[in-house]
């Protein structure tokens, strides 16, 4: 790996959460119809019923992530507590850690174990790479393939449904979003873009098992394109559990090197 890895390993983490290189923009809102809004509202309710409750999650996945031209195979070791943090480690060949990522609501920490550096910065840091509309809490959902019902609190929403499947598309802060929900109730599709430019985010969630008793995504794959970058991402879970004990440690060795 090269010496600009804390930038890609940050870059992978903006992956990882679904995140678009896309700059914050209000757009105007038009209220649509009251059947629309109630429409909407029982959608809200569907989901967040079918949506993942954990207290937390534990899972290890195999990834192979490319940007541009290079490509990189490494093993992603998750860890989510609910609401308070989400814990990743990033290993590369040999099994030898190449980075490991702490977010918290408040802050985003990021520790570059092959050039003995990190980065500590509060929560805003990760805007670099996405939209400074998404949330913890979103990020969260998104790691766990829950739909973000905060995208879905707009009255711009439009709602096609069909035997095998429901489409939900709407906009929202200047983002237009897309939803595809398969039978349980749960994401197979999600597509993101900036309204007015090229940077998009294509997100498919695929290989539905039963963990724990929640019915979770093991596989996802992942395109962004925008700022004149393009990566993309194979994720396959092949061990995740629910409502386990976790560990999050996170220590910055003294000698370690601050990275503005």
């Amino acid at each position: 790996m090269r010496r600009n890895i804390l930038s890609k390993i940050s870059l992978v983490l903006a992956v990882l959460m679904l995140a678009s290189a896309c700059a914050s923009k209000k757009a105007s809102v038009k209220k649509e119809d009251a059947a629309a809004t109630a429409k909407g509202k029982d959608l809200l309710s569907t989901y967040e019923l079918n949506n993942l409750n954990f207290i937390t999650f534990s899972g290890r996945a195999k990834a192979r992530v490319q940007f541009g031209e290079e490509t990189q195979n490494v093993t992603l070791n998750v860890r989510m507590e609910r609401d308070k943090a989400i814990w990743i480690s990033v290993t590369a060949l040999l099994g030898i850690e190449a980075a490991r990522v702490l977010i918290t609501p408040d802050s985003v920490k990021i520790i570059n174990r092959l050039q003995s550096e990190y980065i500590a910065k509060p929560f805003s840091y990760i805007y670099r790479y996405t939209n400074p509309g998404i949330s913890f809490r979103m990020l969260q959902d998104i790691l766990v393939g829950n739909i973000s019902t905060e995208m879905l609190r707009t009255d711009q929403l439009q709602i096609a449904t069909s035997e095998d499947d429901v489409q939900v598309i709407g906009v929202k802060d200047g983002l237009t979003f897309h939803y595809g929900v398969n039978k349980s109730n749960r994401p197979t599709l999600f597509n993101l873009m900036e309204l007015g430019k090229s940077n998009k985010l294509e997100a498919q969630y695929s290989e539905f098992a039963v963990i724990d008793g929640h019915n979770f995504p093991q596989r996802f794959t992942l395109n962004i394109e925008g700022s004149g970058a393009k990566v993309s991402s194979d994720m396959l879970y092949n061990k995740s559990e629910f409502n386990k004990g976790v560990e999050l440690n996170f220590s910055i060795p003294s000698r370690y090197k601050a990275i503005n």
